[in-house]
């Protein structure tokens, strides 16, 4: 039984599914799933599709901070991304045309991989400190994405975009499959080759890692470009929902709603083993949280509160004093004594 209370999982489980119950008692409806015009249509729905581009930033989130590494620009990145690529939609003359759109969508991501590669080599090579190297373009990128929109809040009309955000695939909304399909490669990257294990013993010990022979700068550099990634494919899908880009606000702060989910699933800020399943759960955790504090009429300015109170209490809970706290003291059994030779017992 304790082992079980004192599991990473334990009580980002329990509070999710209180959560669930108070979203369950106070709206009945709020299980319920309808099927109209062929897609899928409930608040389970809506809460999935609304958090996966926290749910995308953030498995990416859970590799950077495995390698004792932070990155806080991934919401510059993603306004950035979203940014070039309405703005190289609305430069074509054939905005609403699937290749126009498939050259946005490569041009952005390619520009946040090297954003993130950037990230990286001040890391890797310059040894800079990854909350300050990243904290340079979480200030420019935002600069960057003014200079794109030239200050504007870019307007976009065209159809095969807006299926990024808010298109449907076999019922199920696009971005709910895009973030499934990045956990799935993530957990099959990292569990399924040495790559896991090689991103763990950098973030546990760098220079022996190095002394073994891992090729730390290599591995660093790959977990910042993929979070380069993850942060501009989060970024098209925020901008297609809203068919528009606003350089001030797209991904404002979702740099904090990723690493909360991180925290939220049990991996250590400092580096080391990680979970992909902790942060699955913290990401859906987060997005819940924002949808029950709409429900219950609480201003949408007190959200960060509530998830600073909730990140507290799961720190504390999966803290090893706290964990020790929990452990039921066992009676102790007194030692028998040997009886001498010749005495008797």
């Amino acid at each position: 039984m304790i082992g079980v209370l004192t599991h990473r999982l334990f009580w980002p489980l329990v509070l999710l599914a209180a959560l669930f119950a108070v979203n369950a008692i106070f709206f009945p409806g709020f299980f319920g799933l309808e099927i109209k015009d062929g897609h899928l249509f409930g608040s389970l729905v809506d809460i999935a599709r609304n958090g996966a581009p926290t749910l995308i930033i953030a498995v990416a989130m859970t590799l950077v901070i495995a390698t004792r590494g932070i990155d806080l620009s991934v919401g510059a990145v993603c306004a950035i991304a979203g940014a070039l690529s309405c703005a190289v939609i609305l430069g074509s003359p054939t905005p609403g045309s699937v290749a126009t759109v498939a050259t946005a969508i490569a041009l952005a991501l390619g520009v946040a991989v090297a954003l993130g590669l950037w990230n990286g080599a001040l890391v890797a090579i310059l040894g800079i400190q990854p909350i300050v190297a990243t904290l340079i373009l979480m200030t420019a990128g935002r600069g960057i994405a003014m200079l794109i929109t030239e200050g504007q809040i870019l307007t976009v009309n065209s159809p095969p975009f807006k299926v990024l955000g808010s298109g449907f695939l076999l019922g199920i909304p696009v971005p709910v499959l895009i973030a499934v399909v990045v956990v799935v490669f993530a957990a099959v990257a990292t569990r399924r080759t040495a790559l896991g294990l090689l991103i763990e013993s950098v973030g546990i010990n760098p220079e022996a890692s190095r002394l073994a022979g891992v090729r730390a700068r290599t591995i660093i550099w790959t977990v910042y470009a993929f979070s380069g990634l993850c942060a501009g494919l989060a970024g098209l899908v925020i901008a297609a929902n809203t068919n528009s880009v606003n350089a001030n606000s797209l991904g404002l702060w979702i740099e904090l709603d990723a690493i909360l989910a991180v925290v939220i699933g049990g991996t250590s800020l400092a580096g080391g083993r990680f979970s992909l399943l902790g942060t699955f759960i913290g990401a859906l955790f987060i997005a819940t949280l924002a949808r029950t504090i709409n429900n219950v009429g609480i201003p949408s300015d007190l959200n960060y509160l509530f998830k600073a109170i909730v990140v507290i209490v799961v720190c504390l809970l999966q803290s090893p004093k706290a964990r020790g706290v929990l452990r039921t003291r066992r009676p102790s059994t007194p030692t028998p004594v040997l009886a001498k030779a010749g005495t008797p017992a």
